[in-house]
């Protein structure tokens, strides 16, 4: 499965001015009447990451084949989970997320 940013064609430290140009020229290229599956698939990238909210977002929750709902049921331990995540093999997943320092900005206030 291609990234917002691979489907768009920039790099993750593009700006919201870069892709946005990278996201109407894909949108030139290829109209919804030549291939509106193509053309759904680039608009879901642009709403994606078109802003630093939503590329903080993307950032945080996003994790390439694992299901976010049944991670935190591994976490909190809910019924219909059959094998609950240990408490440390959780906390060592989420530390493998790495945030891009421009993005934490906005998600970090100083106090």
């Amino acid at each position: 499965m291609n990234s917002p940013y691979q489907i768009l064609g920039v790099t993750e430290r593009a700006s919201d001015t870069e892709i946005k140009q990278a996201y109407l020229q894909l949108v030139k290229d290829n109209p919804p009447d030549r291939d509106q599956q193509r053309f759904r698939q680039i608009q879901q990238a642009y709403e994606t990451i078109k802003d630093d909210d939503s590329r903080l977002r993307y950032a945080l929750f996003h994790w390439p084949g694992i299901e976010f709902d049944e991670l935190l049921g591994h976490a909190f331990k809910q019924e219909g989970v059959t094998k609950p995540m240990p408490a440390d093999d959780f906390l060592k997943l989420l530390s493998t997320i790495s945030i891009d320092k421009t993005l934490a900005k906005n998600f970090i206030k100083p106090s």
